[in-house]
Formats: structure tokens, C-alpha cells, sequence
């Protein structure tokens, strides 16, 4: 290369004192020096390169085409063909004849398109065809449904708080079966709100007329109507205790209620009611199911209460969740005015059914 550009130089030099005719034969010269620049062979490497990007293109439309697969080692497409007898074969019920309709690819499945008895049906299946997804549900549309569903529990809830009947002095009443899981929860969630509110409402807790949980439901509620009778200011304390583990007879020494004046009021109550008359015979039971607990018979009809928990708050049946930000919520709901105690900041996870006082979930699941 350096002789080259030696002899260029060269002849740049002659040129400007040579004869025309010399530079003429010195142009023809650089003339034919370009020219077999031109001609020069492909570089090795560039062309490597350039075949790579080729085979490249031509393997990518091969595998989208479905022409590679056995040799790229993956599984071809489903054809229409294909998927029809291997839906009949393996998916219908007998005596049924499916026809495929469309096979495509869809997330990563395979997606059918199918009528069977002029019905159509959109299903799944994995590209492998080990699992069969007779139906697709859209997360997004699960979403919607949740945050719709949700709008309109709140819009019911705030109409529902609305057309309460308003008082000075809120009446709360929750209906409960002693043993009932739900209507422990109830209570644990309702204790915190009816502390919260105090003397400004009149609270009062009263049973279902039938008992589904034996003998035990009973004597319970017994026991509590005449705690609530005859010593009402040990009550919440008794009862906080009761919900803990359902352990009434410890809870009675715990609290200090005073046993001799309880067993009075219960034989009273149970000679007057004839609870355990009628738990002796069964042809007094509800449906000939339930032994019946006629106490708070009155209430029950005039609310129309039907099973544990049911909460009316100024002779109107309510429902709420069973948290206690929930029922101070509802309550407040009910008062003409709305006293400074409505603003207290509450618990607003819903205690677990059943005795103990761990953490649950909000239900509206029932005994009834």
C-alpha cells in the first residue's frame, strides 16, 4: 500500500510538468486505479454477518408458519382438523358432536371456538393438551364486578343509615342465640360501640324464640335474662367473659354475680316460660327441630326476627357489619342529633365467629 501511494505522488508530481499527452496517460492511469478499487472481493466478515441476518428471517417466518416446528423441536399449531377430532374424542359428553369453529392462540393457550347442539362455546386449552379450561375469567372483569359490587353495597348501605328512624335516645336491640358463632361475633363487635355510646342509647340484648344449639343454649339464656333483670351492672362484664370461651359457670364467680339470687330468677323464669317443660317434648318444637326459648316471643314477631344476629335500632331491623366502627356507625344513624361520642375511632376488623377474641371476617352468614 505505502509503494502505491509512493508511485501516486509520483506521478502528481510529473504531472504538473509533463507534456499533455502525459497527463492524459496520467488520468487513464487513476482511472483504471479506481476500477480495480472498485472490484475489490466482499469482505469475509461482512458477508458471514449478512447470512446470518438472512437465515435468521427466513427461520422466523418457517417457525410462524408452522414449517420448523419438528425440527425446532415444538409442538405445530392445532388445526381445525385436528382440534375437531380431538375434542370429541376427549371432551364432549357422549353422544355429543362438537365443531370447531376457530383455533387460535390466546395468552399463551390455545383458544377453540366450538358448537355442540347449535351452541357456542369458547374454550381453553394448554398448547401440551393436559388441561382443559372449560370457561376464561377475565381478571379485569372480576375487578369491575368487586368495585361495582361494592358501589352499590355502599349506595344501599347510605340509603339504608338515611331512612333509619331517628330518636334522642337510640333503642338498640340485637337478637342472638347464646352458642350461635355468628351471634358472638355480633356481640364482640357490638360491646366496643355500645361502651363507646354509654347512657346516650338504651341497649338491650334479647334471644331468638327457638334454640339451635340443645339444652346448653337454653340454661345460658336463662342465666343472662336474669343477670340482665336482677343485675344489669354486672352484665357486660359477665358477658365479656362468657364470649371468651363459653364458660358460663366461670365466668358467673368471675364476675361476682350473686348465684342464689340467679337461680330464684331462673326457676321463675323457667316455671313461667316452660322452657324445660318443652324441651322435654319434642311436639313443642319449632318444626319439630328446635327446642323453643318463648322469653322475648313479643319482640321477636313484632321485628319479624328469624335467626342470630338480628339488630333493630329504633324498632327497624338494620343490617351492618359486624365490626364495632360498623355499629357505632348504624347507631349513630339513629340519633336526631348526633352527639360528640359518634366520632370516637373504633375497631373496623370484624372479631372471628364463635368464642375467643381473635381477629375475622366480615360475613353475613346467620343461625336461622
Amino acid at each position: 500500500m505505502e509503494e502505491e501511494k509512493t508511485e501516486e505522488t509520483a506521478v502528481e508530481q510529473e504531472a504538473f510538468t509533463t507534456s499533455e499527452a502525459e497527463v492524459v496517460e496520467t488520468t487513464e492511469t487513476e482511472t483504471e486505479t479506481d476500477d480495480a478499487k472498485k472490484s475489490k472481493p466482499i469482505n469475509k466478515k461482512f458477508l458471514a454477518i449478512l447470512t446470518i441476518v438472512v437465515v435468521a428471517i427466513v427461520a422466523y417466518s418457517g417457525y410462524t408458519n408452522g414449517k420448523f416446528d419438528k425440527v425446532l423441536g415444538v409442538e405445530s399449531k392445532m388445526t381445525i382438523e385436528e382440534a375437531t377430532k380431538f375434542v370429541n374424542e376427549n371432551l364432549v359428553a357422549e353422544g355429543a358432536v362438537a365443531e370447531v369453529l376457530e383455533v387460535t392462540e390466546e395468552n399463551g393457550l390455545i383458544k377453540l371456538k366450538l358448537n355442540i347442539n347449535d351452541q357456542e362455546y369458547t374454550t381453553y386449552l394448554t398448547k401440551d393438551k393436559t388441561v382443559f379450561f372449560p370457561q376464561a375469567i377475565s381478571i379485569a372483569e372480576i375487578q369491575q364486578q368487586k368495585a361495582e359490587a361494592e358501589a352499590q353495597a355502599a349506595a344501599e348501605k347510605e340509603q339504608s343509615l338515611a331512612s333509619l328512624t331517628k330518636a334522642d335516645k337510640p333503642v338498640v336491640e340485637l337478637f342472638v342465640m347464646s352458642h350461635c358463632p355468628y351471634g358472638t361475633q355480633a356481640e364482640k363487635g357490638m360491646i366496643p360501640a355500645v361502651k363507646a355510646l354509654g347512657d346516650k342509647i338504651d341497649f338491650k340484648l334479647e334471644f331468638c324464640d327457638y334454640a339451635m344449639h340443645d339444652e346448653k343454649e337454653l340454661r345460658e339464656e336463662m342465666n343472662q335474662y336474669c343477670i340482665m333483670q336482677n343485675q344489669g351492672d354486672k352484665f357486660m362484664s359477665y358477658l365479656e367473659c362468657f364470649l371468651a370461651d363459653g364458660d358460663g359457670a366461670k365466668c358467673l364467680a368471675q364476675t361476682g354475680i350473686d348465684t342464689a339470687s340467679l337461680d330464684t330468677c331462673v326457676a321463675a323464669t323457667d316455671s313461667q316460660y316452660k322452657i324445660m317443660a318443652n324441651y322435654a317434648d319434642q311436639t313443642t318444637w319449632r318444626n319439630g327441630t328446635y327446642p323453643v326459648f318463648p322469653v322475648f316471643q313479643e319482640a321477636v314477631t313484632k321485628y319479624q326476627v328469624t335467626g342470630s344476629p338480628t339488630l333493630v335500632v329504633n324498632g327497624m331491623q338494620i343490617a351492618s357489619s359486624r365490626n364495632a366502627a360498623s355499629y357505632l356507625e348504624t347507631i349513630c344513624a339513629g340519633f336526631t342529633t348526633t352527639p360528640e361520642e359518634c366520632s370516637q375511632t373504633l375497631s373496623s376488623t370484624a372479631p372471628s365467629a364463635g368464642f375467643g377474641y381473635a381477629e375475622g371476617t366480615d360475613t353475613d352468614a346467620s343461625c336461622g
